[in-house]
């Protein structure tokens, strides 16, 4: 794969942001990564593994003369970094970020990008539920999608840039309009998390069940919950915090569709669930059929070494 971008720089150094630079790495997709995050801590682990060609100790070093930003800070701080990095941004580079919410986003850091300036939020739907510098790896978006979310008036040129990035690391990429977006997300993803978050917590409000017994007995169902329910807490806190219409619809049909389950069971409705559970286990199978998860226990989301 041939270089992309020159310079590329990546605002947050988590999950995303490494397997960002393993994979442009991996391709030859940048010239060089820049890299900065708040914590001084994480800066020290990111210089220790080698990730990035150069962290900084400032977000303007580290966006200064760069052809791509890419912000991957939780949603709730992009408004907050892209007017910090505003200044410094050079004419005709991209923003773009990796957060899951895209409405906000948009309207957080629109404001801020100075003329001349592309931006294009994006989002890969990929990841794993761990975190942090250490946990990235270059094969986390292979065959998994990203999504592009043009604003208005963008750059078809950039897009096409940004898209072939993404592609160069090995996702399959769409483009999505923002509040679509939102609402598909809040059914695969946000309101997934948060009923894991709220089922772990159901479980270690049963005083009844130790958390002996829980840890030790636990059956695949309940450790899918919990591998879910280990995901970033700030990340998630952000998400339902910036994308809460979405995902209150998306958790009122949920709750109706649990009402007439419970309602099954208490009147012994066998066909009922018997049908129930035979269209959601078809749509599974789907999921699997289109390669974006496996029969693995790991979901296929094994961390490889960079």
């Amino acid at each position: 794969m041939s270089q992309v971008y020159d310079r590329v720089a990546l605002i947050g150094l988590g999950l995303i942001a490494s397997s960002m630079f393993w994979a442009i790495k991996r391709a030859g997709l940048a010239g060089e990564v820049t890299g900065y995050a708040r914590s001084e801590a994480t800066r020290d682990t990111a210089r220790r593994i080698g990730l990035c060609d150069h962290v900084c100790d400032t977000v303007q070093e580290a966006v200064e003369g760069a052809d791509l930003v890419v912000l991957c800070v939780p949603v709730g701080a992009m408004g907050t970094v892209a007017q910090e990095i505003a200044p410094i941004l050079k004419p005709g580079a991209t923003v773009t970020d990796v957060g899951s919410v895209k409405r906000h986003v948009i309207e957080a850091v629109s404001p801020h990008i100075p003329e001349g300036v592309h931006f294009i939020p994006a989002h890969p739907l990929a990841g794993t539920e761990h975190s942090g510098p250490e946990s990235g790896f270059a094969e986390l978006f292979d065959n998994r999608w990203s999504l592009l979310v043009p604003v208005e008036g963008s750059d078809p040129d950039a897009i096409a840039r940004l898209r072939a990035l993404w592609e160069g690391m090995g996702a399959n990429v769409d483009e999505m309009d923002a509040d679509h977006h939102d609402l598909v997300l809040a059914v695969t993803s946000h309101a997934p998390h948060l009923i894991a978050y709220t089922m772990v917590g159901v479980a270690d409000d049963l005083r009844r069940v130790t958390d002996t017994e829980v840890i030790k007995y636990s059956a695949a169902g309940f450790r899918d919950f919990t591998r879910i329910a280990a995901s970033d807490p700030t990340m998630w806190r952000d998400v339902f915090l910036t994308n809460k219409d979405a995902t209150l619809e998306i958790l009122g049909r949920f709750t109706e569709e649990l009402f007439a389950l419970q309602r099954a069971i208490r009147t012994g409705d066998g066909e009922h669930l018997f049908d129930y559970f035979t269209r959601t286990r078809a749509i599974r199978r789907g999921i699997i059929d289109a390669g974006q998860d496996t029969d693995a226990p790991d979901f296929g989301r094994g961390k490889a070494n960079p």
